[in-house]
């Protein structure tokens, strides 16, 4: 077997949990060509893609085996202005979709929670944002894309050509091949700025209710939940309710309609220590941000600080100190809401303190083998490691699977492979199209393993 001209650097990842830390070999291609030398005879035998490295878990790391890294294939392809459709390499992040076209009065058409994302990793966790009820995920926005197989074949998916490539590779977590690129159509925004209203909410009760009575009158809706309120508090929140900014509502304060005020960045230079993240301090913070946010309408901010919070803090994966943290997220079916309380209750009781706990109204799935949203309201918890850590979400996930629900692979990290394979029922066809792509296997993660999504290397099975 020849030797590949690309050369690997040994490098330990992680997810942006911190939480596991593996030694992978580390390919860097920058040109297509790059790509068409790693899957030649010599290149890596085992691997997975990565983008900016912000799913949680253990989803693009590969212990021991190989790690593509696409984001140097960052460049535009093409732009069709009339319609609002841009063609880009899968290295492209949100951010750079945004700096680019936001001036020219165009805007993500979804969008998580953070912009430090590749277009390739939105579209193969197929992420979701605060207007899933309504627009359902990235999937929907994705026009077709291009995927090159382990084999070499360069294969152009949409929902009508290659359908079933096109349906494994959204929310497939990078098992199908790497994307090199996509055409996406983007949404039409007259400024960027947003209007948004608040409602404070006194429990979990009164919340869900709330979002029921105005999913359908806003474009967006995220709440923020206190997970260490109990009692009749149990679940208080403050619903946030986000439409973008028509230009004749803007402010003559603000200067121009695509126009936003640099803010100050603070950076996490380093690891907090464990002890600063507790139920006492967490209590206090959740206080202050509930009595901080009482009922209001038509609060008008731009869209960094709507959409992107906690992207104006450099490293804030450092707030959960050197054990770091798992992000849990679960979402519930429409008529399980009594789960979701449970959950809300075992996690208070457990005095698990979560620095961020949100809660969204998700709308009908998409048609992704493995596409995480369906129709229910979705819960993401913040919660620091420990060793005891792991039992606890184990029973957090036995009750999410008894009530119907099911568990985000951006952000897994512990899940059994029995109750995932509970919770994707279409997790065999899932298999059968991966091996139509993959026969001899070679797209792997320590995800895909623990999961049982791919067969364990010999030496891990044993």
């Amino acid at each position: 077997m020849g030797k590949s001209v690309i050369q690997s650097a040994k490098q330990r990842l992680s997810g942006w949990g911190r939480c596991p830390v593996e030694e992978c070999n580390v390919f860097r291609p920058e040109k297509r060509r790059d790509i068409d030398e790693l899957l030649s005879e010599g290149g890596p035998t085992e691997y997975i893609a990565r983008g900016l490295g912000r799913s949680y878990g253990d989803a693009a790391i590969n212990g021991g085996g190989s790690v593509i890294s696409m984001v140097r294939l960052n460049r535009m392809l093409g732009w069709d202005a009339e319609r609002g459709i841009v063609e880009c390499e899968g290295g492209v992040s949100l951010e750079e979709l945004i700096n680019t076209f936001l001036p020219r009065g165009w805007f993500l058409p979804v969008t998580p929670g953070t912009k430090f994302v590749t277009v390739g990793g939105a579209i193969a966790h197929d992420v979701h944002g605060k207007n899933h009820h309504g627009e359902g995920s990235f999937s929907r926005y994705v026009l077709d894309l291009e995927l090159v197989t382990p084999t070499g074949d360069v294969l152009t998916c949409s929902p009508d050509r290659n359908p079933d490539a096109f349906w494994a590779t959204v929310g497939g977590a990078g098992l199908t091949g790497l994307i090199l690129s996509a055409r996406i159509q983007l949404i039409p925004v007259e400024t960027a700025y947003c209007r948004v209203d608040y409602h404070r909410c006194e429990n979990i009760e009164t919340l869900l209710t709330a979002i029921r009575e105005t999913d359908q009158q806003y474009k967006y809706s995220v709440a923020w939940v206190d997970c260490l309120a109990k009692g009749k508090s149990l679940g208080r929140s403050v619903l946030m309710l986000g439409e973008h900014l028509p230009l004749k509502e803007l402010p003559p304060s603000i200067r121009g309609p695509f126009k936003v005020k640099r803010k100050l960045q603070p950076n996490v230079p380093i690891d907090f220590p464990s002890l600063m993240l507790n139920p006492m301090s967490i209590w206090a913070f959740n206080t202050v941000f509930y009595a901080a946010h009482p009922s209001a309408p038509g609060k008008i901010i731009d869209y960094d600080t709507y959409f992107y919070p906690l992207d104006a803090i450099h490293n804030w994966n450092r707030i959960y100190g050197k054990r770091g943290f798992t992000q849990y997220q679960a979402t519930f079916p429409l008529d399980a809401t009594a789960g979701l309380v449970h959950l809300l209750e075992k996690l208070s009781k457990s005095s698990r303190a979560s620095f961020l706990a949100v809660l969204k109204r998700m709308g009908p799935a998409s048609r992704g083998l493995l596409s995480y949203p369906f129709e229910g309201y979705t819960l993401t918890l913040d919660i620091p490691m420990k060793a005891s850590l792991v039992p606890f979400l184990h029973e957090c996930d036995e009750m999410v699977m008894k009530h119907g629900g099911r568990l985000y692979l951006a952000k897994d990290v512990c899940t059994k492979p029995e109750v995932f394979a509970a919770m994707y029922p279409l997790l065999k066809v899932f298999k059968e199209v991966k091996g139509k792509l993959d026969p001899e296997g070679r797209l792997s993660s320590d995800q895909a393993r623990r999961l049982r999504i791919v067969e364990p290397r010999k030496a891990d099975a044993t």
